[in-house]
């Protein structure tokens, strides 16, 4: 790579301005981005970034400032601008359609005439190829998109926009769906693209991974940029402060407030899937004031587990009470207004119904009960009332009640999803991945919440693969193997690295 590659401007950004209905999402960003460079963008949810790679890939106009392109002047007003100029963005949510080919997926919208009639399958499939080849994505075009795993699919992704001629990448969130050996093998795939002279926009919260990936850095706060650091002078935790601005929090519980009650006990509780045992033979008590996380690496059956006990998920137990009433045969809206409040580890496919309101998304699974309904009618005047004591309390940032919670960002979806599974007294929370995907500042909100309910007699039962995190909040801690409870360990003590061998069945004998 020479001097005037690493120099030279892809993208500058300069003076962006974006303003919404009662919110101002970009104030006078400022963004110098480099050829031939991995650029991370960071910040909190809601700190504006989103809402900037829109405008760079032509979903948005910017209200005020410049976009230049390589040196030149430009005006997007639709994606298909910003594909012409050489933009590609490969979203957070993938969108591919699963009972099609890579070919068919990859060149829908572009597709290859002969002749300028019938389509030419075979001139893609052989782009395809060189593409795939040239960069190393690994890429077999004729193989159905429903066969791939979760990296090959961002493969495609990648494709896709490389087949439209994109020499700009923007990635939003790459690695949020990814396992560690994906996203080595990402990592891998990018340092090609670059080494070839493409520019890549890296957005994500996960900032050891940025630290490791990046050539630069962007922190953006609060709708504004805040600075442009180098890597290697900068820290983890100096990024995060940079992000929010003050000093971090970390997840440390303080002192216990454990009771002698049981909220919820479990015995021999077991989940069959194709004749195989999932979750097998698991018992555990849970008393109020107690915070009970279950370490696992995922698909070990800690999301059978949670489905049972929500009644989500048929399970065979001896033994399954919720304040000492049997819940076995209960329904699962019995056992939510029985008092089981729950934050899904999927917030989009389980805990929120994006194209509506939040005044309605506040009804969800507690549609029985007050205040969001008067006997056998949905109290609106109620729920409304109720969601904006959640927006207010759980500094959920948004415009308004009205707005659907797809306009939120990840962090305030969360949010507005934590307050309203802590509203109405709950006797138990399952909190199924709590933090993922969530900026450092309402992770820290997040664990603020659990702390206080905990000390309130809130029984958690805590699901999380942030083993900081799990051992910080939790009380008691046990680890999941293969569906079994194979061991108890104490969260005083143990070391994130204790906890990893325990998980892998490494530590078992100790």
């Amino acid at each position: 790579m020479t001097a005037a590659t690493v120099t030279e401007p892809a993208v500058e950004l300069d003076g962006i301005t974006k303003r919404f209905p009662g919110v101002v999402a970009n104030r006078d960003i400022h963004l110098h981005v480099a050829k031939g460079q991995i650029h991370a963008i960071v910040g909190e949810n809601g700190a504006g970034k989103s809402t900037l790679m829109k405008i760079l890939y032509g979903m948005q106009r910017p209200d005020e400032g410049e976009i230049r392109i390589n040196g030149s002047p430009v005006g997007f007003h639709t994606p298909a601008d910003a594909i012409a100029a050489g933009i590609g963005m490969v979203h957070q949510h993938f969108m591919l359609a699963d009972n099609l080919t890579v070919l068919e997926n990859v060149v829908l919208g572009s597709e290859p005439r002969k002749g300028g009639i019938a389509l030419d399958f075979a001139a893609a499939h052989k782009r395809i190829k060189e593409i795939s080849d040239a960069y190393g994505l690994g890429i077999r075009p004729d193989a159905t998109v429903e066969e791939l795993g979760v990296g090959d699919r961002q493969r495609v992704e990648i494709l896709k926009v490389l087949y439209r001629g994109a020499r700009i990448l923007i990635l939003d969130e790459p690695t949020a769906v990814l396992v560690p050996h994906e996203v080595e093998e990402l990592f891998g795939n990018l340092r090609d693209l670059v080494s070839q002279g493409l520019t890549i926009l890296f957005i994500s919260h996960k900032l050891d991974e940025v630290l490791r990936v990046a050539d630069a850095i962007t922190v953006i706060r609060r709708g504004t940029t805040v600075a442009t650091v180098d890597p290697k002078d900068v820290t983890a935790r100096g990024l995060a402060e940079l992000m929010v601005g003050s000093e971090l929090p970390s997840p440390e519980t303080r002192e216990s407030t454990v009771t002698d009650v049981v909220a919820l006990s479990v015995r021999g509780l077991s989940v069959l899937t194709d004749g195989r045992a999932v979750v097998d033979d698991a018992s555990f008590d849970i008393h109020k004031g107690e915070v009970l996380g279950i370490a696992g690496v995922e698909g070990n059956g800690q999301a059978e587990l949670v489905e049972a006990i929500m009644g989500m998920r048929a399970c065979t137990a001896d033994l399954l009470t919720l304040n000492g009433a049997s819940i076995a045969d209960w329904s699962t809206l019995r056992r939510r207004a029985g008092g089981i409040g729950y934050i899904p580890e999927d917030r989009h496919r389980h805990g929120l119904l994006l194209e509506s309101p939040l005044w309605e998304n506040r009804v969800l699974g507690h549609q029985t009960r007050r205040p969001n309904a008067r006997g056998i009618w949905i109290d609106r005047a109620g729920a409304r009332a109720d969601t904006r004591r959640i927006v207010e309390e759980y500094d959920v940032r948004t415009p308004g009640i009205d707005v659907d919670a797809a306009a939120l960002s990840g962090g305030n979806q969360q949010k507005l999803i934590v307050g309203r599974e802590m509203s109405g007294d709950p006797v138990l929370l399952i909190a199924s991945h709590p933090t993922r995907g969530v900026d450092v500042g309402a992770q820290a909100a997040i664990w603020d919440h659990l702390r206080r309910a905990r000390a309130a007699g809130l029984a958690v039962l805590l699901i999380s693969a942030d083993l900081d995190e799990l051992i910080g909040l939790s009380d008691s801690l046990k680890v999941i193997l293969r569906g079994r409870i194979v061991a108890d360990v104490d969260p005083a003590t143990v070391t994130p690295e204790q906890l990893g061998s325990a998980m892998t069945g490494a530590g078992e004998g100790a």
